[in-house]
């Protein structure tokens, strides 16, 4: 998201101007929907369970990748007194986040992020989609693994999208080896669209990923549609 930055606009239109703004998304799986961007600025109360339990457990020095408006990272700094990195590509975001009050920030992709150790990592809201393919997961997982202190904790949420699919499309995709949760998304906001690729996987795929990796696998929580919190740790 970092030429166009749809998101980033988004979310900065929204600060400023909160009435009726919504984020349009899509994916070559699924129909047109209509985010309310008040759901990017939610607080601790109106979190889904998962992001609750990855923040009661995030201790020590946390790097919050993919931070967005930042409410995870305020949450953590603010309420937990915990020491807080929010991480972000998009500029707006990182914006957004500052201005809500985030004390230490930095704009920049995940894989340009390095020389420094953290206890916990966050990659919530499919935080591992940003590795986009099943094949570059595990580039993604030793990179994170790189930013680990040994005691550390990683903690991800993503969905198994099995469910998007009936039995002839499943053997298709294992016919031609395509990974079912390797997706197109697409954003819109105010007529200004941005497509990419994205990574859903499930927790089998990522256990795989992570054991080649050399960490452990556990997960630690299971929402209502397919969505689960994986902890990974040394």
């Amino acid at each position: 998201m970092k030429e166009k930055d749809v998101f980033g606009k988004a979310l900065e239109a929204y600060f400023h101007n909160q009435k009726k703004q919504v984020l349009t998304t899509w994916t070559n799986l699924t129909e047109e929907d209509d985010v309310p961007l008040s759901y990017f600025f939610r607080d601790y109360k109106q979190m889904p369970k998962i992001e609750k339990k990855a923040l009661d457990l995030a201790k020590g020095r946390v790097l919050d990748v993919g931070c967005g408006s930042g409410s995870h990272s305020l949450y953590l700094q603010n309420h937990k007194k915990l020491n807080v990195t929010a991480l972000d590509i998009s500029e707006g975001s990182i914006k957004v986040a500052q201005k809500r009050g985030v004390s230490q920030t930095k704009c920049a992709s995940i894989w340009d992020f390095q020389n420094q150790k953290f206890d916990s990592i966050l990659m919530l809201m499919n935080g591992m989609g940003i590795g986009k393919s099943i094949k570059k997961l595990p580039l993604l997982i030793n990179h994170l693994k790189s930013l680990l202190t040994p005691e550390g904790s990683i903690f991800v949420d993503s969905s198994d999208l099995i469910y998007l699919f009936d039995e002839e499309d499943i053997a298709l995709w294992k016919k031609d080896e395509v990974y079912y949760g390797e997706i197109n998304y697409g954003i819109r906001f105010e007529n200004e669209t941005e497509e990419f690729s994205w990574l859903y996987v499930d927790p089998r795929e990522l256990k795989k990923a992570c054991i080649k990796s050399g960490l452990n696998f556990k997960i630690i929580e299971k929402g209502p549609n397919f969505d689960y919190l994986a902890k990974l740790t040394f």
